[in-house]
């Protein structure tokens, strides 16, 4: 089975990204997407501990420990951008200024709902964050993460085990396997990885997929 690393997972989520959007990006594997912003675009990057028009991460030997993300990671600023207060910032998640938020996820269900807080595991204490905020918020939801754990369990299930996030806000699914598209009829397969045939996907996920004719094949 190939798979993307989350580098390519998250240029992927990155290309599907319009110009001018205004994004949050989530702990974790999708504060990578700023570092695959388009050539011809303009992305207005958001972090919820007041940041806004931020830019890929520093070369090493540049980092400035004054600007960093919600994931204590070192960012550049581009031209325009901007810091204010904590408040602010959960001003705009929570009152709809936000086009796309992308966020990780321990499971995504068939129908939309995310879980991306807790496992229940003692080892690692749930934190919700800004995330319940950002799901209710933002216009769209990209989920980000690997399609299985480390184990072959499925992320993308039927129903979430997990206590969740958010009901139904999972608009697009960007795995290490596919692109898939949360719709009416179900979770709809829209991009394979190439090498993998849709079986082979299938069978790494815990719900129903569609698989149209139309669905492309991304370079692996």
């Amino acid at each position: 089975m190939n798979r993307l690393t989350p580098e390519q997972v998250a240029a992927r989520c990155a290309a599907d990204i319009p110009d001018g959007a205004y994004v949050n990006l989530g702990i974790g594997m999708p504060t990578e997407v700023a570092n695959h912003v388009p050539a011809d675009r303009e992305v207005i990057y958001h972090s919820e501990n007041g940041v806004l028009g931020f830019g890929a991460a520093p070369a090493p030997g540049e980092e400035d420990p004054q600007l960093i993300n919600a994931s204590k990671q070192h960012i550049t600023m581009r031209p325009g951008g901007s810091f204010f207060h904590h408040a602010d910032s959960f001003g705009m998640m929570r009152g709809g200024h936000i086009d796309i938020s992308v966020l990780g996820a321990y499971q995504v269900a068939a129908n939309g709902d995310l879980a991306n807080w807790s496992t229940g595991s003692e080892t690692y204490p749930p934190a919700v964050g800004g995330a319940m905020d950002l799901v209710v918020g933002a216009k769209q939801l990209f989920a980000i993460t690997r399609h299985t754990l480390k184990d072959g369990t499925p992320k993308i299930v039927e129903r979430c085990s997990y206590p969740l996030t958010g009901a139904g806000v999972v608009s697009r699914i960007y795995t290490d396997l596919a692109v898939i598209a949360v719709t009416d009829a179900g979770l709809q397969v829209i991009e394979l990885l190439a090498g993998n045939d849709f079986d082979t996907v299938q069978n790494a996920t815990d719900a129903p997929l569609i698989a149209p004719a139309t669905a492309r094949r991304a370079q692996g």
